[in-house]
């Protein structure tokens, strides 16, 4: 897959959301925080992990060359898993791509309560995430948050009371099957800023979502 130039894409403050992939590249916008290719929900994905929910364990990690389909053959064969390979696979070509990375970092977790639930700055350069079933990641816009609350300056204190979150603010989520890029407090000259987001509360069974990052030799 080859990536041009950036369509115009529904800019709001720290966020680009796009219908088009070509929008994930508004990511090197030194203004943005997190860019969104909001897709369709892909039926036959989600009908095989519907059917196979009980025997997908915790997930799986493997690292990806460009161009390599993930390893699904521990799970139980059908379309939908071979379109989820096929998913994952784009999704790696396509960060790959975005960065000059020669190794992606693939990492499918199936989520049984919330991973990271206090709103928080991921130490990386920058992370691509889509949910396959359930809530999105939630996210809050740079002028909503107040980062002198983040982490252990909280007290412990839930999100909401916190002094993280300002009056008026709004939890965003990412939707079903979109492909989101987070950036975080290492991207070059990204200091202090990233995206502040959250797990979401995991509802009525099972979360489904992949995380990938680049990888270089040491």
């Amino acid at each position: 897959m080859t990536i041009n130039a950036p369509r115009p894409s529904a800019l709001v403050s720290c966020a680009s959301i796009d219908g088009d992939a070509l929008g994930l590249t508004r990511i090197f916008d030194p203004e943005i925080q997190i860019s969104q290719w909001q897709r369709p929900v892909d039926t036959l994905i989600t009908r095989w992990l519907e059917a196979h929910l009980g025997v997908l364990g915790s997930g799986f990690r493997q690292t990806l060359s460009p161009g390599q389909t993930p390893n699904l053959h521990h799970w139980p064969a059908g379309p939908g898993r071979e379109a989820l390979a096929d998913d994952l696979r784009l999704l790696a070509d396509m960060l790959g791509e975005l960065l000059d990375a020669p190794a992606i970092g693939l990492r499918m977790e199936i989520v049984r309560r919330a991973m990271c639930p206090r709103l928080h700055v991921d130490r990386v350069g920058v992370r691509m995430l889509c949910t396959y079933r359930g809530l999105g990641t939630e996210w809050v816009e740079d002028t909503s948050v107040d980062r002198r609350f983040l982490g252990a300056a909280s007290g412990g204190r839930p999100d909401e009371v916190s002094g993280l979150l300002r009056p008026g603010h709004r939890i965003e989520s990412v939707p079903l099957f979109a492909v989101a890029l987070l950036k975080g407090s290492l991207w070059q000259g990204n200091g202090g800023r990233g995206i502040v987001h959250r797990s979401p509360a995991v509802g009525e069974g099972p979360r489904v979502l992949v995380a990938l990052d680049a990888g270089w030799p040491a």
